[in-house]
């Protein structure tokens, strides 16, 4: 009987930190992505507020990376006009500047666990992410007068609005934080 009782501590355990990341997705503009990205690792966040924005943050930034990946195999595709390998090109710089930030902001979340100036150290965290989100819709904001082909457009706006929305919950899950 008491491999059950475990059992039945862990599954009750797991719905705990379930509700906890629910709760905390519901302050951001996209609770169901936050809560999407972030439950299948309920039992390593826990109730952990620190750990529930570094979780975050580092599936933003793998998203990150894998939107870069699909960016760079569109360069190569055959067939581009000139305007669409530019527009690409620029949708790499741009994938490019939001790693180097959001890797910036996973240091400063890392710094601000043992800080004596929380308060400029989540100054630097918003400032690494906000960035980001901003070189994020830079990226589509170039289609505007453009002729690019529908495969082009619909890979890189369905990337882009994905780590949008990822970012701006990063965003609103730091303000949970008490720092």
């Amino acid at each position: 009987m008491q491999t059950v009782s475990a059992a039945t501590t862990n599954k009750a355990r797991l719905k705990t930190y379930k509700k906890f990341i629910k709760s905390a997705c519901n302050s951001t503009t996209y609770p169901k992505v936050c809560y999407k990205a972030l439950s299948p690792s309920a039992s390593a966040i826990k109730t952990d507020t620190d750990k529930l924005c570094s979780i975050a943050l580092s599936f933003t930034l793998n998203a990150t990376y894998n939107a870069s990946s699909s960016i760079d195999s569109l360069s190569k595709m055959k067939g581009l006009s000139p305007s669409e390998k530019q527009i690409i090109n620029d949708c790499a710089e741009t994938t490019g500047e939001a790693i180097y930030e959001l890797e910036n902001s996973l240091t400063a979340l890392a710094n601000l666990q043992g800080s004596d100036h929380k308060a400029d150290e989540m100054s630097d965290l918003k400032t690494w992410v906000s960035p980001a989100l901003t070189d994020e819709y830079t990226c589509t904001d170039e289609f505007d007068g453009q002729k690019v082909s529908k495969a082009v457009k619909k890979t890189i706006k369905k990337k882009v609005l994905n780590l949008a929305k990822l970012t701006s919950n990063c965003l609103a899950l730091f303000n949970l934080l008490d720092y």
